[in-house]
C-alpha cells in the first residue's frame, strides 16, 4: 500500500523537500557554507533534479542540485535515504558526468577544469566509523603527504554519527536538523544559519503551490509504479504462453518419434530445431 506524507511532515532528506528548498540560492548557500567551513557566494541559481546525458545513448544522470560559486567551482549535493551499497561507484560516475560538461569542445588545456564537489548527505554510517563526515581526495599511498592536487572531493555525511571528528557544532546541528527537520531542532542550534534555513523550509510548506506541485508528483510516481507492475504481469503472462506452448511442441515431438517419424519430419512439423530434438 503508498501511503503519502503530508507536505508539513517531509523532512530534508525527502527529496522533494530538499530539491525545493535548494533551489533558494540563500539556503544553498548556507548549507555549502556550514559543510566545506567557508564563505560561498553562488555564481548561479542553483538547479534541482538537473539532468545530464553525455550521448543519447549513454546512461541518463539525474543530480539532485547542481550549483556553482563565483569562483567556478561546482558542486553536486544529494539526499540518499536508503544505502544502496554502490555510493563510491556512484560518486565517482557522478564526477566523471560532470567534468564531462565543464570544458568547451577542443579545449585541451585541462587546467581550467574548475573544482568539483560531490557531496552525500544520508541517515547512515557508509565509512562504519561513526564519523558525521567522510572526506575524500587523490592521495599517493606510497607518500601519505603527496597529494594528486586534480581538484575532486568527495563528501560522505551521516546525520546519524557517533564520533565528532573534524566535524563542528554547526555541522551536527545541520545533519541532525536535516533529518529532523522541525521548529524545535533548529531552535536548538545557535546557528544563525540554520533557523534562516529553516524560515525557507517553513515558506515552502505553507506554500499552496508547491503543495498541489508536491501532490501531482506523488500522484504521478503511483501510476509509474502501476504502469511498470502492469508490464511486469503482461511479460509474465506472455513468457508464460510461450513456455506452455514450448512443452506442447515438445509433446507431440515425442508422440511423434514414437510412432516412427523421422526427425526432418517431426522438426517440420513442431518447429522445433533439429538439435533441440537431439536434446530431447
Amino acid at each position: 500500500m503508498n501511503t503519502m506524507k503530508e507536505l508539513k511532515d517531509l523532512n530534508l532528506l525527502d527529496r522533494f523537500l530538499f530539491a525545493e528548498a535548494a533551489e533558494d540560492p540563500v539556503f544553498m548557500e548556507q548549507l555549502l557554507q556550514i559543510i566545506l567551513d567557508r564563505p560561498i557566494e553562488l555564481k548561479e541559481l542553483p538547479q534541482a533534479e538537473k539532468e545530464t546525458r553525455k550521448t543519447t545513448w549513454s546512461k541518463q544522470i539525474r543530480l539532485d542540485v547542481w550549483s556553482i560559486d563565483q569562483e567556478g567551482a561546482v558542486y553536486d549535493t544529494e539526499v540518499q535515504k536508503k544505502n544502496t551499497k554502490n555510493l563510491p561507484k556512484r560518486s565517482r560516475l557522478y564526477h566523471g558526468v560532470i567534468d564531462s560538461k565543464l570544458l568547451e569542445p577542443g579545449v585541451v588545456d585541462y587546467s581550467q577544469l574548475p573544482d568539483s564537489y560531490v557531496i552525500m548527505i544520508m541517515p547512515f554510517d557508509m565509512g562504519g566509523k561513526g564519523l558525521y563526515r567522510y572526506t575524500f581526495k587523490m592521495q599517493c599511498r606510497e607518500i601519505p603527504d603527496l597529494w594528486l592536487e586534480d581538484g575532486a572531493t568527495r563528501i560522505f555525511l551521516n546525520t546519524r554519527g557517533t564520533v565528532r571528528g573534524d566535524a563542528s557544532q554547526e555541522l551536527i546541528d545541520l545533519l541532525k536538523y536535516m533529518e529532523e527537520t522541525t521548529s524545535e531542532r533548529a531552535e536548538l542550534s545557535e546557528s544563525d544559519k540554520i533557523r534562516g534555513m529553516h524560515e525557507i523550509v517553513e515558506r515552502i510548506r505553507a506554500s499552496e503551490e508547491i503543495g498541489v506541485k508536491y501532490m501531482q508528483e506523488w500522484e504521478e510516481r503511483i501510476l509509474d509504479r502501476q504502469e511498470a507492475y502492469k508490464d511486469g504481469v503482461d511479460a509474465g503472462r506472455k513468457a508464460g504462453l510461450e513456455d506452455g506452448a514450448a512443452a506442447e511442441k515438445k509433446t507431440i515431438a515425442a508422440k511423434l518419434k514414437e510412432k516412427g517419424f523421422p526427425p526432418e519430419d517431426i522438426a517440420e512439423i513442431t518447429g522445433l530445431s533439429l538439435k533441440d530434438l537431439e536434446e530431447l
